[in-house]
């Protein structure tokens, strides 16, 4: 198989570090402050850190008393890659490369970049804001569709009774 990506794109992730990606996701996500997801509270204490990603803080809110960490509600929560390779996979897809190659350049099951890539979709589209129209709204062309595709039967049948109404 031909290489077409430079091979300072191979590895990568060896360069990626893991306290940074968990700072800049803190940073994107509370920028006024750490919050419970659960009740909005900014009191709360720092309650150790994550046994496999040691970068990962754990919080424990004291008006609520549930636990927390710095990925949970967000879409890299409950997947066992690190958060490097996230960052990775989310600048890999900005490169146009398929699920395949990214799989390739992150020494991932096919199905694992497959699943994370897809999750980061989702995210995505759950995120974006719903667009609201305001005052007058103004459409220059219109394209009206006039039954059924594949049917014609049925739009003869609205045609006659269409006739019938008017």
């Amino acid at each position: 198989m031909r290489e077409i990506y430079p091979s300072s794109f191979l590895n990568i992730r060896r360069i990626i570090d893991e306290a940074e990606c968990y700072q800049v996701i803190r940073d994107i996500r509370w920028p006024d402050g750490i919050r419970c997801p659960h009740c909005d509270s900014q009191k709360l204490i720092k309650h150790g850190k994550d046994d496999t990603q040691l970068s990962r803080q754990k919080y424990l809110c004291k008006r609520c008393g549930r636990y927390f960490d710095d990925l949970t509600d967000t879409i890299f929560e409950g997947h066992h890659q690190p958060l490097s390779v996230w960052v990775l996979c989310i600048y890999f897809m900005g490169l146009n490369l398929s699920n395949e190659q990214i799989a390739q350049e992150l020494d991932l099951n096919r199905d694992d970049a497959h699943q994370m890539t897809s999750r980061l979709r989702e995210g995505v589209v759950r995120r974006k804001p719903q667009v609201t129209l305001g005052t007058d709204v103004e459409c220059d062309e219109v394209y009206v569709v006039a039954g059924h595709k594949g049917n014609p039967g049925a739009v003869k049948k609205k045609a006659v009774k269409g006739d019938e109404t008017v």
